[in-house]
């Protein structure tokens, strides 16, 4: 991070793989297309290590594939993406509450559509918070993005904390706009993308969210 160190004030997730399991929604789509769930999951790991958009996942299984177009279709047949209570990870709920009884600002903010963003806040989580791409009309990895993370933490780009799964769209860009960062190793893209030099300006390395509100704390207490 560079200079003097300062205490976090505000800690922001990311969503898919960070604060909910998209096994389930993935699977789904595995339905949907009409491929096995085990190939589908073997395609989307093949996707990610090359470095590809997992949209790119859906074009290998038909090609000229829209994601917007088939999540309407998915509605409409009665069978929308959808999460729930069920597939939040068991780490996040007590994570996010011990972080606001601490008195940091928390928040979600992720690549989520319009869809997702009212289910999340349907499941009234202990947040400040609640910012999707589709809402704030940004998209991670882009800096607009976070700055955004950044007002709407309300306090210094440096006193923010992010956390999240990617280092891709997640870590590299949250350090490009000055934001601490917290990588999570879990879901997918946790476990295949490498970047030392980016994992090496993490602040915090985490297997389980269960760990963080400790270690802020005892960060914030060296400060």
């Amino acid at each position: 991070m560079g200079g003097t160190r300062v205490p976090i004030r505000s800690v922001f997730f990311d969503v898919g793989e960070t604060i909910v399991d998209e096994s389930r929604e993935y699977g789904t789509w595995a339905d949907w297309l009409g491929v096995p769930r085990h190939t589908f999951s073997a395609v989307f790991g093949a996707v990610i290590a090359r470095g590809l958009d997992y949209r790119e996942v859906f074009e290998v299984f038909r090609a000229g594939f829209d994601l917007g177009v088939e999540r309407e279709r998915r509605a409409a047949a009665g069978q929308p993406e959808s999460f729930g209570e069920e597939d939040l990870y068991a780490d996040a709920r007590p994570c996010l509450a011990a972080l606001r009884a601490e008195g940091l600002r928390v928040g979600l903010a992720g690549n989520q559509t319009a869809r997702a963003e009212v289910i999340l806040r349907a499941l009234d989580l202990p947040v400040d918070v609640i910012g999707t791409s589709d809402g704030w009309g940004v998209e991670k990895p882009s800096v607009e993005f976070f700055e955004r993370v950044v007002a709407e933490a309300g306090c210094p780009a440096r006193e923010v904390l992010y956390v999240g799964d990617r280092l891709d769209n997640d870590i590299r860009p949250a350090q490009a706009a000055g934001v601490a960062t917290a990588l999570i190793r879990r879901g997918p893209w946790g476990y295949i993308l490498e970047d030392p030099a980016v994992e090496d300006h993490c602040l915090f390395h985490l297997d389980s969210l269960t760990e963080l509100p400790d270690l802020v704390r005892k960060y914030n207490e060296a400060n």
